[in-house]
């Protein structure tokens, strides 16, 4: 009896000993785009559109994490299809974006109501209907609430959080009240995080749509209410919204006594912009496990991809993983070199314990 007691005692203490989970990882990019050009590039002459050759070279790596994350920043809003300034993209789009390996993807944004209400609860019954899981808007149930906040998801072994927010929807406000969008708010966040902790989980992961376009460097806002999140008990902010690269930190966290990772902006996942800065972006990998018995981040890292735009080569667009710099097509060599020099150089001189880690691609197993 004595013994059996001492056991659980220490199982209460170390529940970790001599039974420690796996690592898991999870993987991160920033805005998924679709301007005009890259609806018309993806059309097929029988009216259907084809992202098939648009992520083939970072399939491997989207696949190879436990759980991998974008933002879609394209209402699925239905015929006709529309880019910039009120975007939406076709069903196909966010189809081959599940096909990829994404396992869940960032709905809160401010193109969210770009199609007003009726774009946005359309998006989320089409995620729905292909069975790949969104956050950040929802739609009330049957039941008169709405469901999935947070959206909790078995990651390996452990069980993580993911919450949404966004700054704003471009002046375009919620109309019904079947409608949840959710905006950056103290009061709010707060709310949703303290539910997340109640259900146990083991990480809080939260994704915010922030900052100021352009803008290589956070401002005082972005550290501000990453702040107040840490101070919250999150393990985990993701930017996105600048449409360039911004730095990456992790840091011990009081609140929760182990590493907190704040991402400030992602960048760009697939787009059709232009300037420098903004053709690419960065994917981030994080690995979640125990460390003296206690659930912890146990690192992060960061690669960065180039938008290699419609060429001789092929119809279509295209990422790049960038040391794979001879997938390139002739004409984008320069952008490609000024976007990765910046690129490089932001995480270098401003990110803290994130280091920098390009993987090559395997061009034979992802052409075929």
């Amino acid at each position: 009896m004595v013994l059996n007691l001492l056991s659980l005692l220490l199982f209460l203490w170390f529940p970790y000993v001599g039974n420690e989970p796996a690592d898991a990882t999870m993987l991160f990019v920033g805005d998924a785009m679709q301007h005009t050009p890259q609806i018309n590039s993806a059309k097929q002459s029988d009216g259907s559109y084809d992202y098939t050759p648009c992520f083939r070279f970072l399939r491997s790596q989207i696949e190879a994490a436990d759980y991998s994350v974008a933002n879609l920043e394209c209402p699925l809003g239905g015929k006709p299809y529309s880019g910039y300034p009120r975007f939406s993209a076709p069903d196909e789009f966010a189809v081959a974006l599940k096909e990829v390996g994404f396992d869940l993807l960032q709905t809160a944004n401010n193109h969210t109501m770009d199609k007003n209400d009726s774009g946005a609860l359309r998006t989320i019954t089409v995620l729905d209907s292909i069975g790949i899981p969104h956050v950040g808007t929802y739609k009330k149930s049957e039941e008169g609430d709405f469901n999935d906040v947070p959206h909790v998801a078995n990651v390996g072994a452990y069980k993580v959080a993911f919450l949404a927010y966004t700054y704003g929807t471009n002046g375009i406000p919620v109309q019904s009240n079947t409608l949840q969008v959710n905006y950056i708010n103290e009061e709010k966040m707060a709310a949703d995080i303290n539910v997340a902790k109640r259900m146990g989980v083991d990480f809080i992961c939260v994704m915010l749509h922030w900052g100021i376009e352009y803008m290589n460097r956070e401002n005082a806002l972005q550290r501000d209410i990453a702040g107040f999140l840490l101070g919250e008990g999150v393990d985990i902010i993701v930017g996105t919204h600048p449409h360039v690269v911004q730095p990456m930190e992790m840091r011990f966290n009081l609140a929760t006594g182990r590493n907190s990772l704040i991402i400030y902006s992602l960048g760009n996942f697939i787009s059709n912009q232009n300037d420098t800065n903004s053709r690419g972006g960065a994917l981030a990998r994080v690995s979640l496990g125990v460390m003296n018995r206690a659930l912890v981040i146990k690192d992060a890292e960061c690669d960065l991809f180039f938008v290699q735009k419609p060429d001789k080569k092929e119809a279509n667009y295209r990422l790049v993983p960038v040391a794979s710099p001879e997938l390139l097509g002739e004409e984008s060599r320069t952008q490609y070199s000024g976007f990765l020099k910046n690129a490089r150089n932001i995480f270098e001189k401003h990110n803290v314990n994130v280091p920098f880690v390009p993987l090559a691609t395997d061009v034979a197993s992802a052409v075929e």
